[in-house]
């Protein structure tokens, strides 16, 4: 394994990997807080924080953060996730410490002026607003919502207009006093690194980090279940899902590979029959997500409004019939897409960097690539179609946005599958 692992007297981990042929350095600090943690009254809160970060500290202003980093050719970025939030630089090598001492300073000292509040609530707005006029984003927010109803796992990560404007500085720190702490976060480089170096200086920039661990995460539950939206739009946008299967569940691996076999490229079932055989749509996919107690499979297609009544009938059926019927040449074409995808994506530092602080907060450690394949390698085709089935059986999740009068209502699909509409 070509990562290293130290775990500070407080409990913050740093996770290094060097790549010497590299002169640059993927940084970053990552917390196992992200839109879940949010309590019923705080939706989105998470979001903005990570857009707070970079708007001041009591040592820099917005604009002395983003001078400071581009002074010296870096970048900065951020991301919040459903259970996660990252913070990121890329730099040269010589400038980690450069990197580090911004990264601590917008997480551990950050300003939250009101004045950027103000300005960074109406940027959110805006950026809500653009979700709501790109319905092929704007669904698979709403198949979470189905799934997932009256959760925080269910909502979406931007939060809405009114729950945005109701946040101030006071939520935010609260937020960030108990989700980013010491034993729920990590400190990740990848690249031109030297991991003592990254230690020692993580050591002293991160000194002033809440220690302690945030608080768990409320159990999820799937529900299932139907949202459908008439707009006029030239196509239908619709996701059609069932219960996953958590990251670390025992057929989690399966389940990936299912619907990669199902639904991951040209060659997949989903693609040949519904756009090469029957040319029902221009995009057509299916998905895996995979959370800490919960998970999500299902496929998406964007259809036109003549072709509505055919398009969940004929996904539907190609999922059953890959979890009765999948060959081992699907299987292993599945397993070489997934295995491919991780490697060339470990020729990125970033995507290093990425991997590292995500596995070491769901699992205490970083896994080596080499581990992962072995995993899809031990996959066999009865393995994913055995995935398959038992997510099929759950009761299916529907959203929709478009043309939706001829689309097929979830009590039929519900009959096809051979369960009830109204299980739990």
């Amino acid at each position: 394994m070509s990562a290293r692992v130290t775990i500070l007297p407080s409990g913050l981990a740093v996770v290094t990997d060097a790549m010497p042929e590299l002169g640059t350095a993927a940084i970053g600090v990552t917390f196992g807080a992200g839109s879940r943690s949010e309590a019923s009254d705080e939706h989105g809160l998470a979001h903005l924080l990570e857009h707070m970060a970079f708007k001041g500290t009591r040592r820099r202003s917005a604009r002395a953060i983003a001078e400071e980093i581009e002074q010296v050719g870096g970048d900065l970025n951020a991301a919040t996730g459903v259970e996660q939030t990252g913070y990121s630089a890329r730099v040269l090598s010589a400038d980690i410490g450069l990197a580090l001492d911004i990264l601590s300073d917008i997480v551990v000292e950050p300003a939250f002026d009101e004045v950027e509040l103000a300005r960074e609530k109406n940027v959110i707005v805006q950026e809500i607003g653009a979700v709501e006029d790109t319905p092929d984003d704007l669904v698979f927010d709403w198949l979470q919502d189905a799934a997932f109803p009256g959760q925080s796992l269910g909502r979406s990560i931007l939060g809405t207009e009114t729950s945005v404007n109701a946040l101030d500085s006071a939520a935010l720190s609260r937020f960030r006093d108990r989700g980013y702490r010491t034993r729920d976060a990590v400190v990740v480089a990848a690249g031109a690194v030297d991991h003592d170096r990254v230690v020692e200086e993580t050591m002293r920039r991160f000194a002033g980090l809440n220690e302690g661990e945030g608080p768990a995460l409320t159990p999820a539950r799937y529900v299932g279940g139907d949202r459908r939206e008439k707009r006029d739009l030239e196509q239908l946008h619709v996701t059609l899902a069932f219960e996953g299967r958590p990251f670390d569940a025992p057929d989690a691996y399966a389940a990936q590979v299912f619907a990669n076999l199902v639904g991951g490229g040209m060659s997949s079932r989903l693609f040949q029959e519904v756009r090469e055989e029957r040319g029902l749509a221009y995009s057509v996919h299916a998905f895996h997500w995979g959370y800490a107690d919960a998970g999500l499979f299902g496929a998406y297609a964007g259809t036109s409004p003549k072709d509505a009544a055919d398009i969940l009938p004929v996904m539907l059926d190609v999922l059953m019939e890959a979890a009765d019927n999948a060959d081992e040449r699907e299987a292993q074409r599945a397993k070489a897409q997934m295995k491919a995808g991780l490697l060339m994506s470990l020729e990125q530092p970033s995507a290093r960097a990425d991997q590292h602080a995500r596995h070491q907060l769901a699992y205490g450690r970083p896994l080596d690539a080499a581990e992962i394949i072995a995993k899809i390698d031990a996959v066999s085709v009865e393995d994913a179609r055995r995935a398959g089935r038992a997510m099929l059986a759950s009761r299916p999740t529907l959203a929709a946005i478009g043309p939706i009068r001829r689309l097929t209502p979830p009590e039929r699909l519900a009959e096809r599958l051979g369960v009830r509409a109204s299980a739990a």
